[in-house]
């Protein structure tokens, strides 16, 4: 009986809560399971921003963006990353304390979803308020199911028939199979579909709305790869008169405000909206002359910002820049290397082509500079140091002695790497950020964006190329790039594979650090051979880790501890 208790308490109850940094959430734990609770709308809205706030989780939507960390896009810099490094460099197992907080902050929402579900009907309120309710929890359950199915394949359902005060043999469920998970989820989302509003007050932003429901079906439908279905779901979205539109500013999205914009479809609320007890934490994103001295665990990887073209679509070379560039370490060194002043405080000598490396930099697409910090150009990065705003320079050196004391941003490792701009703090945000664990900046998880790309992939698996180029130019256009198929060969595509091959790269530079390249590659077949064996490396050459991913990270692996309590629990191949 007590393994049996333990074992409920862990993947299904979760009603303690387990607040990790946080001391702030909105689930009222200590009443939901009371006679007094779930009286009125009051209580039944409690409770759902209960739900909500199992996303902001660090396991699970808070700090999604370490999940690059485990593409092409992404290198990890810490050991104290939730154990992304130790995945991403093959040094996991299922004992790895990631796979275990993952699994139970994922089931954690699925139980908060479950016990409203199960408690609105009580309600004192209308037969249509109390549906509305339900077809809310039922989305937000399909999406933590999803994270779930997409990270472990199949997993056992528990939905609200479940009785934890009854049904304690039912505790010990075998796996379902992915086919099963997958139709659960769909079934949860056609009710939030049915039964969602278009849209919500001002006061109640940021919760889910029918048009983010039929988004949501359209991404999981494309990840199965029924595209006739995703591809109904995903017009909705674009003609259902839900009024999305891509945002004319691209880096104005990842500010605070940014979800103000008709671009954002559902959103981690982290300043106003639903559930707002507590913001993203940008600590590990952000760098040290950022606010609250950060300790950028995450930074963009050489192959990224080399996939930015230039604005007239050419692609870029570095090579055709500086020859021999590519594999020749002292050019690069020449290339990047400032020389620092005798006490190792301010730059004494720039690089002799550093004119050309910015007039390089300004050539390239618009969104390269709004989500990455580039060094030597004229966009400092806008820091926060000794409580005053500071304007700092990125500049590469050996042994890296640049500080945000004298105006300069730096890797808090020590490394001359690039770093990130999308999502890091600029000054103190006018006084909305407190701290480098609260940003104030809303989190997307699904953009109109995405929308436009997942639906230009299913048109370009259908055989409607032409429907699919039009989709990715939208995006292209909005970010201020040549068009494809606007004159020059190299804007020129004809085929399946050639439309495929600019999905890929308009997806990697559109979302960067929002956390989806991971899922894109695993989706596409393609995780392994573009991570296993790569080589993380500074602007200059010197490798820093090599990625090891094998079959077996396909999916993650059951994490053992939850075996232990459920023998039924089978394992994931190799694991």
């Amino acid at each position: 009986m007590k393994k049996s208790i333990k074992y409920i308490s862990s993947v299904l109850t979760s009603l303690v809560l387990l607040s990790g940094c946080y001391d702030l959430d909105q689930y009222p734990a200590d009443k939901v399971n009371s006679g007094s609770f779930w009286q009125d709308e009051a209580d039944a809205q409690e409770g759902m921003m209960g739900v909500y706030a199992a996303m902001k989780k660090d396991e699970v939507f808070s700090i999604y963006y370490t999940r690059d960390c485990l593409s092409d896009i992404g290198i990890g810099l810490n050991w104290g990353l939730y154990g992304f490094i130790e995945v991403a460099q093959g040094q996991s197992n299922s004992t790895t304390g990631l796979y275990k907080s993952v699994w139970q902050r994922l089931y954690d929402g699925i139980a908060r979803a479950n016990t409203l579900i199960t408690n609105v009907p009580s309600v004192d309120m209308s037969d249509d308020l109390k549906t509305q309710y339900q077809a809310e929890a039922r989305f937000m359950r399909a999406l933590y199911y999803n994270e779930l199915l997409n990270l472990y394949g199949g997993v056992p359902l528990y939905d609200e028939t479940t009785s934890i005060e009854k049904e304690y043999d039912n505790m010990y469920k075998t796996r379902n199979t992915e086919a099963e998970v997958l139709d659960f989820i769909l079934k949860d989302l056609e009710n939030a579909c049915t039964y969602l509003p278009k849209t919500w007050d001002g006061g109640n932003k940021g919760r889910a709305t029918k048009g983010a429901a039929y988004a949501l079906k359209g991404k999981i439908l494309l990840y199965a790869k029924q595209y006739a279905e995703a591809t109904k779901a995903l017009e909705e979205v674009r003609n259902g008169g839900y009024g999305y539109a891509l945002n004319t500013d691209y880096a104005e999205l990842f500010k605070p405000g940014g979800d103000e914009s008709s671009e954002m479809i559902f959103a981690v609320q982290n300043l106003g909206g639903a559930s707002t007890a507590y913001g993203m934490p940008v600590h590990y994103i952000a760098n040290r002359a950022s606010y609250g001295g950060c300790i950028n665990c995450l930074v963009p990887s050489v192959e990224l910002v080399d996939m930015y073209e230039y604005k007239d679509g050419r692609p870029f070379d570095w090579d055709e820049l500086f020859p021999g560039f590519s594999t020749n370490k002292s050019i690069k060194e020449k290339v990047f290397y400032s020389t620092f002043d005798e006490k190792g405080q301010y730059v004494a000598a720039y690089p002799e082509n550093v004119d050309k490396l910015r007039k390089m930099y300004s050539e390239r697409d618009p969104r390269m500079e709004s989500t990455i910090i580039l060094p030597y150009t004229e966009n400092l990065y806008k820091g926060w140091v000794n409580n005053a705003k500071k304007d700092c320079e990125m500049v590469l050196a050996p042994s890296n002695p640049a500080n945000e004391t004298y105006g300069y941003c730096r890797n808090a490792f020590g490394h001359n790497t690039y770093l990130y701009r999308k999502f890091t703090p600029e000054y103190d945000m006018d006084g909305l950020i407190a701290d480098r664990f609260h940003s104030p900046v809303n989190f997307p998880i699904i953009r109109y964006a995405d929308v436009l790309l997942m639906l230009a992939e299913c048109y370009n698996e259908t055989s409607n190329l032409s429907g699919a180029v039009e989709l990715i130019n939208q995006v292209r256009e909005r970010a201020g790039i040549a068009l494809l198929n606007s004159g020059p060969a190299y804007l020129s595509v004809t085929t399946k594979d050639q439309v495929f091959e600019r999905i890929q790269k308009e997806r990697a530079v559109e979302f960067a650090a929002e956390g989806l390249r991971f899922y894109d590659l695993k989706r596409w077949g393609l995780y392994i051979s573009k991570t296993n064996g790569q080589k993380q490396t500074d602007l200059v050459g010197s490798v820093l880790s090599t990625k090891v991913t094998e079959q077996k990270n396909m999916y993650w692996p059951i994490p053992q501890e939850e075996r232990d309590m459920n023998p039924n629990l089978t394992q994931n191949a190799s694991w």
